[in-house]
């Protein structure tokens, strides 16, 4: 029998330890956290590789684009329902099958032989990235407790952050190695290793988990949530690299109607006690609700952060991958260091944490923005470092501590379904953060960019980051009652 703090209820959560185990101690968190940095580092790999896939299968500028977009949409799309399959059918069982899937479609990927075929093994590994990560929030909110659940929450914001950044590192480093000739195909194949080693010891350091209402799927409602997602997310990003096309505007307008169709149906199936994708109730708590709007609005700044940098790094500064994922590094060490440090500034300064993080990550991409105006395409690259780690330590104060406030707000029985949510937010968030960024940072470099012309479409792209990052700050404090406050 487990107790919520929030809402005093009690609840059944089944939870079954892993063979030959007495306690889940560290190796689960350590398993899953395996998991979350594969999926995210998948989603920022590819862009390094664009270049030689485009060389090696002949791909034009269209597939190229729907290598990455294909990989988000479906990762992005999909992860609500993953999070459900998880509370229904086993948190473990559903994070080995996509652990599973993930490994083979990385393999199918590295041996692909034309760009529409990559294109499709892409879909499927994303798919089988939401199988998997949402299970990773929902098991870690139920095998820990307490303070060890609060540091394995900052483990995950941890992981998510230095995916990102090492995924410029990685890919650049792969690719410029060129191991046995392989070229771009050593991005997908380095998962295999990896994916093995984690199926083999996922039964042995986790235990199984999942929600205690059982039912079955809400077949309609996965449909409908996933379609109204792809939609919105591929109107998005594809739009923006297409200039807004009718077509664009359409899907996005068609989204509306399916949105509103997928809410109905989950309030029709729970008046009739049946079970529905998502359970609604989730969202009766300020702290879940509120949270997940601060949340949409961090990581629209965050992830499209990574997506603008790169191209002013390597495009206007004229830096190599590998040089580039150098300079990356410097935002992951104040990301890294905040993030270890999140716990002891959370008991000194408790719920303030998270209004403070998106405070600072604001200042330093202010800085940063002033700082590439100054540098131009002369001054020396250094000088966008002080900021950057800045920024880097705005994440780390960010992005750990208030994924763990935020599901606390969420009963565990549902803690797949929740993650799913959670999940879902923050990986739509980097899509929509990029598409806004880039109807600011494009038009600025207008149609035949030069060097010179990156600064300040850099600077001028980093303008509604910071305003997020303020919004950011502020809604955070709505999070808790106002005589709280």
């Amino acid at each position: 029998m487990t107790t919520d703090a929030d809402s005093g209820t009690s609840f059944e959560e089944e939870v079954t330890p892993p063979a030959g185990a007495g306690g889940p101690g560290w190796g689960a968190l350590a398993i899953v956290m395996v998991g979350t940095f594969i999926t995210v580092l998948d989603y920022f790999i590819t862009n390094v590789a664009v270049p030689s896939i485009q060389a090696d299968l002949r791909a034009n500028d269209a597939q190229s684009q729907l290598v990455i977009v294909g990989y988000g949409v479906a990762f992005t799309a999909s992860m609500i329902t993953g999070g459900r399959l998880g509370d229904l059918y086993g948190r473990r069982r559903m994070f080995a099958l996509g652990m599973l899937g993930f490994t083979i479609a990385s393999g199918l990927c590295a041996v692909a032989q034309n760009a529409d075929a990559l294109i499709a093994f892409r879909v499927l590994q994303g798919a089988a990235a939401a199988l998997m990560v949402p299970q990773v929030l929902g098991i870690l909110g139920v095998v820990y407790t307490g303070a060890a659940r609060a540091r394995a929450f900052v483990v995950y914001g941890l992981v998510i952050g230095l995916a990102g950044v090492f995924g410029q590192v990685i890919g650049g480093v792969l690719i410029s190695a060129d191991v046995a000739g392989l070229d771009w195909r050593t991005i997908f194949l380095i998962n295999l290793p990896v994916g093995v080693v984690a199926l083999f010891l996922t039964p042995r350091l986790i235990p199984e988990s999942r929600g205690a209402d059982g039912g079955r799927l809400d077949l309609v409602g996965a449909v409908l949530s996933t379609v109204t997602l792809v939609a919105v997310v591929y109107a998005l990003v594809q739009g923006q690299e297409q200039d807004w096309p009718l077509w664009s505007w359409l899907l996005l307008a068609a989204a509306v109607p399916l949105g509103v169709s997928f809410v109905s149906h989950q309030r029709r199936r729970t008046r009739q006690g049946l079970s529905p994708l998502i359970e609604l109730a989730l969202f009766r708590g300020r702290t879940f609700s509120v949270g997940l709007v601060a949340m949409l609005t961090y990581f629209l700044a965050m992830g499209s952060f990574f997506f603008v940098l790169a191209l002013y790094l390597q495009q206007g500064r004229s830096l190599s991958p590998v040089e580039s994922g150098l300079v990356f590094l410097t935002l992951g060490g104040g990301y890294f260091g905040s993030s270890l440090l999140s716990t002891r500034l959370a008991e000194r300064l408790g719920h303030h944490l998270y209004a403070a993080g998106p405070l600072t990550l604001a200042g330093g991409y202010a800085v940063a923005g002033l700082t590439a105006a100054w540098l131009g395409t002369d001054g020396h690259i250094l000088w966008i470092i002080p900021p950057l780690v800045v920024a880097g330590v705005g994440m780390g104060m960010t992005t750990g501590p208030l994924t763990g406030a935020v599901l606390a707000g969420a009963d565990p029985e549902h803690a797949a379904g929740a993650s799913g949510v959670v999940n879902t937010v923050q990986e739509g968030a980097v899509a929509v953060g990029v598409a806004i960024v880039g109807t600011v940072f494009f038009p600025v470099l207008g149609g035949t960019p030069v060097p010179a012309d990156y600064p300040e479409a850099f600077g001028m792209g980093l303008i509604p980051l910071v305003v997020f990052c303020l919004a950011a700050s502020m809604i955070v404090r709505f999070m808790r009652p106002r005589a709280e406050r």
